[in-house]
C-alpha cells in the first residue's frame, strides 16, 4: 500500500507557459492537456481510464495529446501498446510517439501519467496526475482540477501528486531487461 501511495516525480515547476521548441503547438483560444506516458507502465492503465471518463465529462471543450516513450533504439512499433490504443480510441485524443522523452524532458515531465493543462492563452493551469493512487482510478483531485479549469470555475494554477513509473527507465523489477519486452 505504501507504494501505491508514493507519488512518483513531479514536473519542475518552473516552467509557466508553452515550452519553447516543442514539437507540436496547442489550438489557440482552447485549453490542451499533455499527458506522458510510458507504454509499458501498468501504473499508466489507470490514468487512461480516468482520461477516458475527464473526456466523457468535457465533451469536445478540451484538446488532449498522450506522448509515449520510447527509446530510438528500438523498433518504431514499440510503443503502440494496449495503453497506446486505450489512448488513440477515446474521442477527441491524439497520441504521438516521444522518441528518447525529448518531449518529456522539454515539458519537465518525469513519471509516467504526468498531466500537464495548459489554458486557452498558453498558460499552465494544472500539474500533476489523474489518479488517486498508482495504478488505480477512481475519484482525484487531478481530474476535478483540469474540469474545474475547463468549464471556468477555476484561476489559477493547480497541482495534483502523479503516480506512476519513470517515464525515461523502463517500468518494474529489472528495469533496464522490461524495457526489451
Amino acid at each position: 500500500m505504501a507504494y501505491e501511495a508514493t507519488p512518483g516525480v513531479p514536473a519542475r515547476s518552473g516552467e509557466t507557459a508553452w515550452p519553447q521548441g516543442a514539437a507540436f503547438r496547442p489550438a489557440a483560444g482552447r485549453p490542451t492537456l499533455v499527458v506522458f506516458a510510458h507504454p509499458r507502465c501498468p501504473c499508466t492503465r489507470a490514468t487512461i481510464a480516468e482520461l477516458d471518463s475527464l473526456m466523457a465529462r468535457l465533451r469536445g471543450r478540451l484538446d488532449v495529446v498522450v506522448l509515449f516513450y520510447r527509446p530510438a533504439r528500438f523498433p518504431r512499433v514499440w510503443e503502440h501498446t494496449d495503453l497506446w490504443r486505450s489512448a488513440a480510441a477515446i474521442p477527441g485524443v491524439s497520441v504521438a510517439t516521444d522518441v528518447d522523452g525529448v518531449e518529456a524532458r522539454r515539458f519537465g515531465a518525469a513519471t509516467s501519467g504526468q498531466a500537464l493543462l495548459y489554458d486557452a492563452a498558453g498558460r499552465v493551469a494544472f500539474r500533476g496526475g489523474i489518479t488517486p493512487v498508482r495504478g488505480e482510478p477512481g475519484e482525484n483531485a487531478g481530474s476535478r482540477a483540469i474540469a474545474q479549469v475547463v468549464e471556468g470555475a477555476r484561476t489559477g494554477p493547480a497541482v495534483a501528486p502523479v503516480f506512476g513509473c519513470a517515464i525515461l527507465e523502463a517500468p518494474g523489477p529489472g528495469s533496464r531487461r522490461a524495457a526489451s519486452r
